[in-house]
């Protein structure tokens, strides 16, 4: 009986063990080959035309649950994550990523675009909005930054890809910068600088060569969101724009729908009024 009872002893135990180890896995975070389909980053193929991609505009967020631990360890080293992004500014190398991570989740939750103006950061609260100056050139874009890292020795800031495109900085793939929070303490102090702008934005949908297809969308599109539509002709394309909008908030929120519906390369542009004389 002793001998019986302790095989099945042995046998519960090792049982037990490999519903642990089971467990212990499918919580463990995916290795970088099995995370991302691309082993090496690289530019996106067939591109949009992000030069008119408009900058991140600078609003009060409530800084995010996820991506904001105050310590955190990657490969050996640990970070401390800012109570908040005032006053922060900053010189150094900006890196930028782009095909590899792009449509994988940020460290915030959100899903990466590289054809938005986000970045990434390895201290400042999640999401913080930083203006960015190239030191060669003098180019200034503004960026959301939602996820974590660069985490390699000298940079200080990992830029997508329409950004990197904008501070002239794809080639070189670095760039000697300068970064600077623009920070809101709270939802009125946004409001404010709301009231002072009165710009008009449209959203850029598609462009193409066929402009019957073009108009064809832009029929759908508008009876589907109740806005008015423009197909702009130039240079052998025929783009397809919405608006204009004369709020950015609901330009956004147009924006996040038409990237929902199937149009994920759409982007902001933004025109100033005409100066009267």
């Amino acid at each position: 009986m002793q001998t019986k009872f302790q095989s099945l002893t042995v046998i519960a135990i090792a049982a037990a063990a490999l519903m642990l180890n089971g467990c212990s896995s499918n919580n463990q975070p995916k290795s970088q080959d099995e995370r991302y389909s691309i082993k090496h980053d690289k530019p996106p193929k067939n591109a949009p035309d992000v030069s008119k991609v408009e900058d991140a505009y600078p609003k009060y967020e409530p800084y995010s649950k996820q991506g904001n631990n105050m310590t955190y360890t990657v490969r050996g080293k640990s970070y401390t994550v800012l109570d908040t992004g005032k006053n922060f500014k900053q010189s150094g190398y900006a890196s930028w990523y782009g095909a590899k991570f792009h449509g994988h989740l940020t460290s915030n939750g959100e899903t990466y675009d590289m054809y938005s103006m986000s970045a990434a950061h390895k201290t400042l609260p999640l999401p913080s909005y930083v203006k960015v100056t190239n030191h060669a050139n003098n180019k200034q874009v503004v960026v959301r930054v939602n996820d974590r890292g660069p985490f390699h020795e000298g940079r200080i800031i990992d830029l997508s890809y329409a950004a990197a495109y904008k501070l002239d900085m794809l080639k070189t793939g670095t760039a000697k910068v300068s970064i600077e929070v623009i920070h809101f303490d709270s939802p009125r102090s946004i409001a404010l600088e709301e009231l002072r702008d009165d710009s008009i934005h449209f959203v850029q949908v598609v462009a193409s060569s066929n402009k019957a297809k073009v108009e064809q969308i832009a029929e759908q599109m508008a009876k589907q969101f109740q806005v008015n539509t423009q197909v702009v002709s130039g240079d052998g394309l025929h783009r397809l724009q919405l608006g204009p909008i004369g709020q950015h908030y609901l330009a956004e929120q147009l924006l996040l729908k038409v990237k929902q519906s199937g149009y994920p390369q759409s982007y902001l542009l933004q025109q100033k009024p005409q100066q009267t004389q």
